[in-house]
């Protein structure tokens, strides 16, 4: 996996981390996320969760939609991809350089890995809650 860049989304904020994240990947640059359980949501715990369990509920009954993923690192990776132009050829090629982790694979261990200091959960004043717990909650089987 050489030329990649590995972040650790352990404390970082989602969305700040995803609009980064998605900035880079559209300048091209290939990215690993590791840790994407560990990645927090800011907001009281039971109205996170409430909002989540929510739009479980959005779709109808021809199941084409939307798709609701419970895994965190789906959950992350579909943030990310909300903040690319996905539906354009650049937005899809940027999106296909994007890895998301649950915990540490075997092969990116001895790698270094980056944190983003803008996305840092020291910057957030109230409650927050981890993507893990979210995901936990509305159904995701570890």
């Amino acid at each position: 996996m050489s030329g990649s860049t590995i972040i650790d989304a352990e404390g970082l904020i989602l969305g700040r981390m995803a609009s980064i994240v998605a900035k880079r990947l559209l300048q091209g640059e290939r990215i690993d996320i590791i840790n994407a359980e560990d990645a927090v949501v800011s907001g009281k715990r039971l109205m996170v969760i409430g909002e989540r369990k929510e739009f479980l509920e959005v779709g109808g009954r021809n199941r084409k939609g939307p798709i609701h993923h419970r895994k965190p690192d789906a959950i992350v990776r579909r943030t990310i991809r909300g903040m690319l132009p996905h539906r354009k050829m650049r937005g899809r090629e940027a999106f296909r350089k994007l890895r998301v982790h649950i915990g540490v694979p075997r092969e990116l261990e001895s790698s270094a890995s980056e944190s983003i200091p803008d996305a840092s959960v020291e910057r957030l004043q109230g409650r927050y809650i981890t993507v893990g717990e979210i995901a936990k909650n509305i159904g995701w089987k570890v």
